[in-house]
Formats: structure tokens, sequence, C-alpha cells
């Protein structure tokens, strides 16, 4: 499709939207801050604590995704859930040893830790 307006530019937007949106619609999200701030807060050991644990625990309908700075460089390692119908929850400092009470508390009883909370979207 070739763009001739403004309008073509917002109706692909929209679309891939959607179809984004789409991919993940009943699933549980736990993206991993992977900026360079984050890999040198530690973002690897967590991300790989993330995916032991919800593959120990044989979780299904949840994606591991990570994205790039978050922009609270001072709170590394970032750690988002975002379950469906819920608003988003930002935790951080988050320490490998941290990562079985995220699990177990939010992502699988939706409670949110307030103790570790950095951002609620």
């Amino acid at each position: 499709m070739a763009i001739k307006s403004l309008d073509d530019l917002r109706k692909i937007k929209e679309r891939a939207r959607q179809s984004t949106a789409a991919r993940h619609e009943n699933e549980t999200q736990v993206i991993v801050g992977m900026g360079t701030c984050g890999i040198a807060a530690g973002a690897r050991t967590v991300m790989t604590a993330i995916l032991d644990e919800i593959s120990r625990r044989g979780l299904r309908n949840v994606s591991v995704l990570q994205t790039g700075c978050i922009g609270m460089c001072q709170r590394e390692p970032l750690v988002d859930i975002v379950r469906p119908g819920e608003p988003r929850v930002t935790y951080g400092n988050v320490k490998p040893e941290d990562v079985p009470r995220i699990i177990n508390e939010h992502l699988v009883n939706g409670r949110i830790l307030t103790d570790m909370v950095v951002a609620k979207i």
C-alpha cells in the first residue's frame, strides 16, 4: 500500500496496533527492560530466572518479552507484569531471588507486590 496521506499512515498504524494487541490479547505478559542500563544492572540473570520459574511451574498463556530502555535507569532491572484487563505494573530493582515471589504473587495470584512497585499504568 502506497502512503499518500497522513490518513493512510494512521490506518496502517491502527492495523499494526490491532494485530499486535490481538496476538497477546489473552496472555499475561512479563516484560524485562533489556537496555544497556538494565543489562548492566543484571537484567539477563533476572530474565533467565523468569524463564526458569515459568517453565518450572508449567505456566501457559504467558509471554516473556524484552524491551529497550524504559527510562528509569536508577531502578533497573525493571520487570513489567501485564495481566489481561489489568493495569501494567512495573517492578524495580528486581533480583533473581525476587522472581519466584513476583511470579507466585502477581502473575499467578493477581496480588501486586506494593513494596516493589515503581509504576502502575
